[in-house]
């Protein structure tokens, strides 16, 4: 196997991982931002369905897999490139790494996009498609976060009709347990030494922020809030299937010009390093997602998801190149608007790392491209 194979196939894992580190979480964010459950549950969830997701993939979004070989935006010898799909894997890779470190959650699919005008453009110049960048990727790009703020806002407010009309009210838990005191005795030598007392029992009520909400009632003989985070739980899986559907043909599309590796085993190769990203490198965006956008209950965290999932899934079948992060993001800034706890600070600082992003990917794509050719 020749050296420029070789780093091509390396590149793209490289790639892949960074995907992984900055995208696994952000379909799990809203149970481990609502308490649901830990970080280490939450990000073992979203490996185990964003894998599911990858492996779907290989029935299921064939489109993408095709579009994001390049062809139509670059000329098509460079499809078949070798430095030209380095070049697009490194800079693609190298900003979303970038970003992760910083605890900014940004689009791969941006990403890869910059990489790729930015590449084409040092190769072939002026016969890069700008035209077509702008219609088959920027419009679906720039639309779907405007329509999961919708969604996640209208599906939190259904929902919350609905509950309402069920008859379904709040609870809020106060901690009631024993407390180890600490009491200074003093002591002959004018030193005063420290005795712990026998546990007392005691009582702590703090601010809401504090206590922890539930949903009180029985729906069909189950416990509300027990299904309630059931479908949580469930719905976090469906986003993280959905993004595994959708990412891994971006990425395993740059592998298609190795005669050593078939469709499959690029995307099996794929979503191993999108497993092993988001496993080992995900927890500065984790805490982004889950604790920085807005505050969330169990019943908001599952709108968000599902209008995600939604949105996500049926942008995979149709061959729609949506960003994840635009819909999670959008879906999440949704559910900030109606409970009022968005921080509009944060969720500025992330719209602005997206508008970055293309042109960092450009640059970093051009520079490989430039080394590479050489």
């Amino acid at each position: 196997m020749q050296a420029m194979t070789i780093l091509l196939f390396l590149a793209v894992c490289f790639l892949a991982y960074s995907n992984g580190a900055n995208d696994n979480f952000k379909g799990v964010a809203s149970l481990f931002g609502s308490k649901t459950v830990g970080y280490r549950t939450a990000i073992l969830w979203a490996t185990v369905s964003t894998f599911a997701g990858s492996v779907a993939a290989i029935f299921l979004a064939q489109s993408l897999l095709y579009r994001f070989s390049g062809k139509g935006l670059v000329p098509d010898v460079l499809t078949g490139s070798e430095p030209f799909l380095v070049a697009v894997a490194l800079g693609a890779g190298g900003t979303v790494i970038l970003a992760t470190f910083t605890g900014f959650p940004v689009s791969t699919t941006h990403a890869l996009m910059g990489a790729m005008v930015g590449g084409g453009w040092m190769a072939a110049g002026s016969q890069v498609h700008l035209a077509i960048l702008v219609r088959a990727f920027l419009a679906p790009l720039l639309l779907s976060p405007l329509l999961a703020v919708a969604l996640g806002a209208a599906l939190y407010l259904v929902f919350r009709s609905l509950r309402l009309r069920l008859g379904i009210t709040k609870e809020w838990c106060i901690c009631v347990g024993q407390e180890q005191q600490v009491v200074p005795m003093p002591q002959p030598s004018s030193v005063l030494a420290l005795e712990a007392a026998p546990p007392a029992v005691s009582a702590c009520v703090g601010d809401r922020a504090e206590c922890a909400e539930r949903y009180a009632g029985r729906l069909w003989g189950i416990g509300f809030q027990q299904a309630m985070d059931m479908a949580h739980f469930l719905s976090a899986g469906v986003v993280s299937f959905a993004r595994g559907l959708n990412d891994t043909p971006k990425m395993a599309a740059l592998l298609l010009v190795l005669p050593a590796l078939e469709e499959r085993s690029s995307l099996v190769a794929v979503a191993i390093a999108v497993a092993a990203g988001g496993m080992l490198s995900a927890r500065r965006v984790a805490e982004t997602m889950s604790h920085k956008i807005t505050g969330m209950n169990h019943g908001q965290g599952f709108s968000a998801n599902l209008a995600t999932g939604l949105l996500v899934t049926t942008a995979s079948v149709f061959g729609l190149p949506v960003s994840t992060t635009h819909v999670s993001v959008g879906s999440l800034f949704g559910i900030g608007l109606t409970n009022r706890k968005a921080d509009v600070r944060v969720v500025r600082n992330i719209v602005l790392s997206w508008f970055v992003t293309l042109p960092c990917a450009a640059v970093l794509g051009a520079l490989v491209y430039w080394l590479t050719s050489l």
